[in-house]
């Protein structure tokens, strides 16, 4: 271990430079978050595997993190992430009571019967596309972007005059270089948004996921509690929408960025599921997640002890880079790899339940896109945003061709 832990850069400038060095300091590196937060980085495959599976981890600060127990970090950007009472933080039973009021929504059956309405909405913004004299064009703004958010508003019946005010806050609450105070601004907005929702749908429910929650709710109350239901809604809509932005964007960046490989794709070579699964390895939607803690020591296969109450950081981007799982070509975009298994979607209890719906969105929206423009070009370099949670583009700038 190193003596002194390697600190995060909190506006994820280089998020494979960063978790290449990671990966030096062993199968777990020391690490510190803004606001001085130390933790563990699993930086191999099997590694954060391992950890995602085992019942001696926990996502729940307020049994199992010392720290946040003794009322360090409340006010900080962390706050955002475990601060919430939801799945996302729940353990044990708490964790599969809350995922089963959840898991109706994106059962195969629900999600599939959704393809149609993305179909139609992917066409739609394809068609306001076409309207413009071959760009430029900001492809985020008018594609990758909409598209997820419309679908997830509609499934949580969130109207059309607040959908703004919620992808606002939900990116705001991405930005992992703001200050404490914006932090803390940003949570009590949105919970406010939430809360304003949860108020309306109780005076006209309607055939939605909030209306449903609310049901379990107020006519089951000790199945979820108030600021369980608010915050659940922030995970579910947050999770549902912006992991899915920034894969349909990292992929379409990625192909336009390897052109050899998008003639591959577009000529029925290669499927486009396989553009999917390598750019769910290479560019993860969320790059890393804070954070996990171990509820008792935990010994690793190269000697490394994860005490009891350490904070975990899961590294999803470098478990999808680790040379010791997908050789010394891991840091290269490769749609035709053979192996392409990543943890983009967690492992274990925790996997995220949206998965399906995500591929499903991609599987659609890629193709369409490329069908409709296929001399789609980048017009321009993109930025990333400041995050080293998620990874994805503020923009990406393109002409039609």
């Amino acid at each position: 271990m190193q003596d002194q832990p390697y600190v995060i850069d909190p506006a994820g400038a280089d998020l494979h430079g960063e978790a290449a060095l990671l990966r030096e300091h062993g199968a777990a590196a020391r690490i510190e978050l803004p606001g001085g937060i130390r933790a563990w980085a699993p930086t191999r495959y099997d590694v954060l595997r391992q950890l995602l599976a085992d019942d001696r981890v926990s996502k729940n600060p307020n049994l199992h993190w010392p720290a946040w127990m003794a009322g360090e970090y409340r006010e900080t950007w962390i706050n955002s992430w475990v601060g919430v009472t939801n799945m996302f933080t729940a353990y044990g039973a708490d964790h599969r009571r809350l995922r089963k009021l959840v898991s109706p929504a994106f059962t195969k059956r629900r999600t599939d019967a959704l393809r149609p309405r993305i179909v139609e909405i992917g066409t739609e913004l394809l068609d306001r596309m076409a309207e413009l004299p071959g760009g430029p064009a900001d492809l985020r703004a008018a594609y990758a972007h909409p598209l997820p958010m419309r679908v997830i508003c509609e499934m949580f019946g969130i109207p059309e005059d607040r959908q703004g005010a919620m992808a606002r806050l939900i990116e705001a609450n991405m930005d992992t270089t703001v200050t404490p105070e914006q932090a803390m601004a940003t949570w009590h907005e949105v919970h406010e948004l939430l809360a304003g929702l949860v108020a309306d749908k109780r005076q006209r429910p309607g055939d939605d996921m909030i209306s449903a929650l609310i049901a379990a709710r107020d006519e089951q109350g000790s199945r979820l509690t108030e600021i369980e239901l608010i915050d659940t809604l922030l995970l579910v809509i947050g999770a549902g929408h912006e992991t899915t932005v920034n894969l349909i964007g990292n992929a379409v960046h990625a192909l336009l960025s390897h052109r050899d490989q998008l003639a591959r794709v577009r000529t029925g070579e290669i499927p486009w599921s396989e553009v999917i699964e390598e750019t769910l390895r290479w560019a993860p939607s969320i790059a890393n997640l804070p954070l996990r803690y171990a509820v008792e020591d935990i010994k690793l296969a190269d000697g490394t002890l994860i005490q009891r109450g350490d904070a975990i950081f899961a590294t999803y981007l470098s478990a999808g880079l680790d040379p010791s799982r997908h050789g010394v070509s891991a840091g290269r975009f490769d749609i035709s790899r053979a192996d392409k298994e990543h943890l983009a979607f967690g492992h274990g209890v925790h996997y995220c339940m949206g998965a399906p719906l995500a591929r499903l969105e991609a599987s659609i929206a890629l193709p369409a896109l490329f069908d409709r423009f296929p001399g789609l070009r980048l017009d321009g370099p993109v930025e990333q945003v400041e995050s080293f949670i998620a990874y994805g583009y503020r923009e990406i700038p393109v002409r039609f061709g």
